[in-house]
Parts: structure tokens; C-alpha cells; sequence
């Protein structure tokens, strides 16, 4: 593997800002679809959040190959259901955006923990960013199947062998999360500013 695993997601974050700072659509979804191959060196732990992820790109990237046009921008989707009135429901754009950045805030915690604490295990790694992105938004039933999930979490060590390839995987975790983490935030601010931050999961 030429890089790490994150070599792909660090170049598809350059693109995902116009030079006007507004987020663009497909390079967006893109980046997200860059990390799918990294939720997959998880294995059985993170089926889950990966089946959600995938689950939640394909519904945007559905509504935006209906009018590339219209939907160039991220945001869009939101204003277009805010002013139908569907945003709040469970299979609108706007919750797939919402709960596409949560488990993507979710993993870039973790990433972030695995920088921070080299001396914890991966499922201390887990459970940390799990309580503090995810676990306020899930109701019992998703709790306590994220946590069982996360029981499966793989040895720390193999893990980082498997994602390194022959780059500085350190580095490139570092930098994925103080690139990642700052786009995220700004998704989170605009779904607060038309008050779809704080949306639960039924």
C-alpha cells in the first residue's frame, strides 16, 4: 500500500471546500467513501457503523444524481427539505447528513484517541469516542448493540500494522483529524444554525 490507509482521505479534503470556504457535494461523499476502507481493517466491530455510513452516502448521493446541478452544495439538500417541511423525517437527506457526520465525528474521536494514548486498547479507544459523540444521540436499543459491537474491537496492534502501508501512520492519523475534524464542525454549525443539530435516534 502505497501511504497509509489515510493517504486517499488526506487528498479528497482538498477538495471538498469551494475557494468561498461552501462544502461541495460529490467531493464530500467522496471523501466520506474514502473512509470506508478503513472501518473495514476494524472487522466485526464496526459492521454497524459501516453499513450505516454506506447507508447514509448512498441516500445523498442518490437525491444528488437526481439534479447535479441543484444540489452542487451540501447544504442545499437541508434548505430544499427545511422549505418542504421533510427534514425531521427519519429517511430525509437532512438526518443522513446529520447521522453521517456524528459517525463520522465518532471515528475521527477515535483516531484522535489512538493518537493521544498510545498505551490504550483499541476497545478503551472505542468506548471513549463512543461516549462522547455518539452515545447522547442513541436511544437503549442502539447503545447497547454499538457497545456490544465494540466488544469485537481488534487488537490495537495488528490494527495500526494493518493500516499503516509504508507511510507514517502517526502523522497521517494526526493530520486526517485536525483536517476532518474542523469540516465536520462546520456541518454541525450550519445543522444548528436551522435547528437539525439535535436530532435523535428513534
Amino acid at each position: 500500500m502505497e501511504g497509509t490507509v489515510f493517504t486517499p482521505c488526506l487528498e479528497g479534503m482538498k477538495h471538498v471546500k469551494t475557494e468561498h470556504g461552501e462544502m461541495l457535494t460529490k467531493p464530500f461523499l467522496e471523501l466520506c467513501k474514502t473512509i470506508l476502507p478503513v472501518i473495514d481493517k476494524f472487522g466485526a466491530a464496526m459492521t454497524l457503523v459501516k453499513s450505516d455510513i454506506g447507508g447514509n452516502i448512498s441516500r445523498l448521493e442518490k437525491n444528488y444524481l437526481s439534479d447535479p446541478d441543484k444540489y452542487k452544495y451540501l447544504y442545499t439538500f437541508v434548505q430544499v427539505e427545511i422549505e418542504s417541511k421533510i427534514a425531521k423525517g427519519s429517511s430525509s437527506c437532512t438526518n443522513g447528513l446529520l447521522w453521517l457526520t456524528r459517525a463520522m465525528d465518532f471515528l475521527t474521536e477515535l483516531f484522535r484517541n489512538l493518537v493521544s494514548h498510545k498505551d490504550w486498547s483499541m476497545s478503551q479507544a472505542c468506548g471513549d469516542s463512543y461516549q462522547k459523540t455518539l452515545k447522547k444521540w442513541h436511544g437503549w436499543l442502539a447503545s447497547s448493540s454499538f457497545s456490544m459491537a465494540l466488544k469485537l474491537a481488534p487488537d490495537r496492534k495488528k490494527f495500526m500494522d494493518v493500516i499503516s502501508g509504508s507511510g507514517d501512520i502517526n502523522a497521517d492519523m494526526e493530520r486526517f483529524c485536525s483536517e476532518f475534524g474542523p469540516l465536520l464542525h462546520d456541518i454541525h454549525k450550519f445543522l444548528a444554525s436551522v435547528g437539525m443539530d439535535d436530532m435523535k435516534a428513534s
